[in-house]
């Protein structure tokens, strides 16, 4: 098995809304905004060789939207997902499945495309199939008034009407483990694999940043924060006993972490470049 990130892009979020009822004197001191309270995120995937199986986890925020609609997030950097696949000698087509944490629209808007013409979308992974699983499918395609922005139809639907959408049963993937975390949205997927003797978990939205690890640290998004806190309390001090390395999705600044426990419970222990941590 090899592993490969993956980044596409950069986008900004609100910095107020990425902590919650955190005050900025605090958050900012990890995440610092711009004059308009906009904190910068990355779009940073994760693809795995293994066998004859090519997965990719996420696909970041695509680029089929519109104008108006990149205003508010303020897509940026040189890198995009077909780029970054090139950069590793891949292509789209080559692409087996993909594997989606959840449906907002940064984490599988990259999934499907225009076509040439601008006429039509199209999936971005002809070959692949598409992994979600049956409770978030109908979170997401009944979205709530909260959540509605950010279950875009246009990112969602054309992967069930090109036949491609297959939902996740644990023996479908026998070579890694699913954590199941309901407080960001209702069963959100957080891959945890074997990887070169250590334990990798794809962090996805459970946890965004390294500063999003005091457990109050929790966003404004999340439709059932309480249960955000049970669940990342439950996940970071496994992820101190079993000594896992956190792959950050979001995190501009650190690509994988590691934690260690300390009298304020888990608090960041190591940052790591990935080709650093894994020379392949």
């Amino acid at each position: 098995m090899t592993i490969y990130p993956i980044p596409t892009g950069n986008f900004k979020l609100d910095g107020g809304a990425m902590f919650g009822v955190v005050p900025k004197s605090l958050w900012q001191r990890t995440n610092p905004a711009d004059s308009n309270n906009m904190c910068d995120w990355a779009l940073r995937c994760m693809l795995i060789e293994k066998g004859d199986r090519l997965m990719l986890i996420d696909n970041g925020m695509g680029e089929k939207q519109s104008e108006k609609f990149f205003s508010y997030y303020y897509l940026h950097g040189d890198d995009d997902l077909e780029h970054s696949l090139r950069v590793n000698g891949f292509h789209p087509d080559d692409i087996t499945d993909v594997f989606l944490t959840h449906l907002h629209f940064d984490h599988c808007g990259g999934g499907i495309k225009w076509n040439k013409d601008r006429t039509a979308y199209e999936p971005t992974f002809k070959n692949a199939t598409y992994w979600s699983n049956a409770k978030h499918w109908q979170w997401a395609t009944e979205p709530n008034d909260r959540e509605k922005a950010s279950f875009l139809k246009e990112n969602i639907l054309p992967m069930q009407e090109f036949g491609q959408l297959k939902f996740v049963e644990q023996e479908d993937f026998d070579w890694f483990e699913i954590f199941y975390a309901n407080g960001h949205t209702d069963a959100q997927m957080i891959p945890i694999i074997d990887y070169q003797g250590m334990k990798m978990a794809f962090m996805a939205d459970l946890l965004p940043s390294a500063g999003h690890i005091p457990l109050p640290y929790v966003m404004g998004y999340d439709t059932r924060p309480l249960l955000t806190l049970k669940e990342k309390k439950e996940f970071l001090d496994r992820a101190v006993e079993e000594e896992l390395y956190l792959f950050m999705e979001h995190d501009a600044d650190h690509e994988v972490i590691t934690l260690q426990n300390t009298d304020k419970g888990p608090r960041l222990k190591d940052s790591f470049k990935f080709n650093d941590l894994f020379e392949k």
